[in-house]
């Protein structure tokens, strides 16, 4: 397209020339327009088997011939750039602009030379003196904020360009890319809330607001931008998400579940929203147990989720509540679908069990522990405590002065720990190893308080 122009240009500019030499003979105007023929053709198949120097020469010719010819001084800055001669490049182009300000082909030209010699200041220059030729060369406008690290820029022109030709792929993987940085998620809100008004059946702008929300964790916003959305577009996947909470509000359970299932289902829906989701029907389901099938369920949808432990999470809700059958059940859960050596979860649960009184259970696990952890005292004591409930004082006994020397500037856990010697002891019948650690424990207590 471009060398069409160039055609169309030359010829124009032709017949201006020969306007200009009406009053020479015309003998003269005859050999003056054929010698710059001659010249111009030639350099342009100089340039075309790539003898940049002699379509230099030749061009040079046509430019004596012609000073104020826009077109060869535009060859002339062509042939100079592809012989990496820069600023002769830029002189040529700038002095085809000087004749001819409004071809935009000719600041191209310098715009081409500043990005070739990454001097983006020029070419950031340069590209807004194209735009009003052409518009679309605001999209090199972006590319260029966003080499020089001008998001705010970038981010303004991204949305105008949006709004007025529609959403491009390279386009939406800068806004990704800038807000990303978290400081401009703002400007992006407020944006989006804009274009929310002005077309409130475009569904795209309440799932990218949805999703702002969720990751800066305003997930009330999110909440209320999702009722808004299911006003207007009652069919969205996303309104699901307001249904879900009125559907509970209301106590229609089996609408809740469906639109839970259906929001913890979809691929599209952030998952911190998500876990928002579970957790509201986590605290449903601990005041109405009869569901507690369906968040079963609803534990499967994250089982491979890497960044959170959901069963883990909700087997620490149930144990806050006391409600350690529940809790216990849960830890089991999460250790047996991930690693059964996490150290956090095994206390949580051989605590749980304690206060369960599944002392079975409790004193198997410790055991199995020890071998993994054999510096861990907590394991020792609960391995012992649970000896001594099944009266297994002798096991106990061992265990829990293996598990002492590995206590160290901890009084309380001392303290337990004597205290536990001391049932193993009066178990095996030795009443005075029992009145020793029972006097030693309550010396421990005295220095902690």
């Amino acid at each position: 397209m471009r060398k069409r122009v160039l055609v169309i240009l030359f010829f124009v500019l032709l017949s201006n020339s020969t306007m200009v030499m009406a009053q020479t003979e015309p003998e003269d105007i005859a050999m003056a327009t054929d010698e710059y023929q001659d010249s111009f053709y030639e350099s342009l198949k100089q340039k075309g088997i790539e003898n940049y120097d002699k379509a230099i020469i030749s061009l040079e010719k046509c430019i004596k011939l012609k000073p104020n010819d826009a077109v060869a001084y535009f060859e002339l800055g062509k042939n100079y750039l592809k012989l990496k001669e820069y600023q002769n490049a830029q002189n040529a182009f700038e002095k085809a602009i000087q004749i001819d300000p409004k071809n935009k082909w000719y600041w191209l030209g310098v715009y081409d030379v500043s990005f070739e010699t990454k001097n983006y200041t020029l070419a950031i220059e340069t590209i807004q003196k194209i735009i009003p030729f052409d518009e679309e060369y605001k999209d090199d406008l972006i590319s260029l904020y966003m080499i020089t690290n001008q998001f705010e820029k970038a981010l303004l022109t991204i949305n105008e360009m949006n709004d007025k030709y529609g959403k491009s792929e390279d386009r939406e993987r800068y806004k990704q890319q800038i807000l990303s940085q978290g400081k401009f998620q703002n400007t992006e809100i407020d944006n989006l809330i804009s274009q929310i008004k002005q077309n409130p059946k475009d569904e795209s702008n309440y799932v990218n607001l949805i999703l702002l929300y969720s990751k800066t964790a305003e997930t009330d916003k999110a909440l209320d931008v999702s009722k808004q959305l299911a006003r207007e577009i009652p069919n969205s996947e996303w309104a699901q998400l307001s249904l879900f909470k009125g559907y509970l509000d209301q106590n229609q359970a089996d609408k809740a579940i469906k639109a839970m299932n259906f929001i913890l289902s979809s691929p599209k829906i952030d998952s911190k929203i998500k876990h928002r989701t579970l957790n509201e029907f986590l605290i449903y389901v601990n005041k109405n147990p009869q569901y507690a099938s369906d968040l079963e369920i609803a534990i499967g949808y994250f089982d491979n989720d890497p960044n959170v432990d959901v069963a883990k999470e909700i087997g620490k809700f149930y144990h806050s509540k006391n409600q350690f059958e529940n809790a216990i059940k849960y830890y089991e859960k999460h250790l047996s679908s991930n690693s059964d050596q996490d150290r956090e979860t095994n206390l949580l649960l051989l605590e749980a069990y304690f206060q369960a009184k599944q002392f079975e259970p409790m004193t198997q696990r410790a055991m199995m522990l020890i071998e993994i952890y054999p510096s861990q005292p907590q394991f020792y004591y609960y391995a012992g405590l649970g000896s001594n409930q099944l009266k297994q004082f002798k096991n106990a006994k061992t265990v829990l002065e293996m598990g002492l020397d590995y206590v160290v500037d901890d009084k309380k856990m001392e303290a337990n720990f004597n205290i536990q010697l001391g049932e193993a002891y009066n178990g095996l019948g030795d009443a005075k190893k029992k009145e020793e650690y029972f006097l030693k424990a309550n010396e421990l207590l005295k220095q902690k308080k």
